[in-house]
């Protein structure tokens, strides 16, 4: 069995305007358009996640060089 590997917020996200992008067209498949759209959240999901993470770092960061100066 193999996993997938999950994409960087880069990659997540150009995906994401990507999908964002064939939405904006005239002709939409329903059909096609569902896949897109739960994919879209997917990479959302992930976009949000890797971004939380961000913040945690800064944050724990931010106090620890706060330590320092107090």
């Amino acid at each position: 069995m193999t996993t997938k590997k999950q994409p960087t917020f880069s990659e997540a996200f150009n995906e994401l305007e990507k999908l964002t992008a064939w939405f904006e067209t005239e002709e939409v498949d329903l059909d096609e358009g569902l896949e897109k759209f739960e994919r879209g959240l997917e990479l959302a999901q992930i976009c949000k996640k890797k971004l939380a993470e961000v913040e945690n770092k800064v944050t724990t960061l931010k106090k620890k060089f706060a330590e320092l100066d107090g």
